[in-house]
């Protein structure tokens, strides 16, 4: 069963726009391009173990 859609949260609301604003901001870094910006970082494969990331 499915619940009554209710107003989004404070924290819910700041997400999104934060996200919202990642995303545009990788577009504009990236324009004019092919491929569609990710705004999440994918998993480290096998092949990176020897790779230090900062997120």
């Amino acid at each position: 069963m499915t619940r009554p859609h209710s107003e989004p949260t404070p924290e819910e609301i700041k997400e999104k726009r934060r996200l919202e604003e990642a995303l545009e901001e990788g577009l504009e870094e990236t324009f004019p391009g092919s491929d569609p910006v990710n705004v999440t970082q994918p998993a480290p494969s096998r092949g990176d173990s020897h790779v230090k990331r900062t997120d």
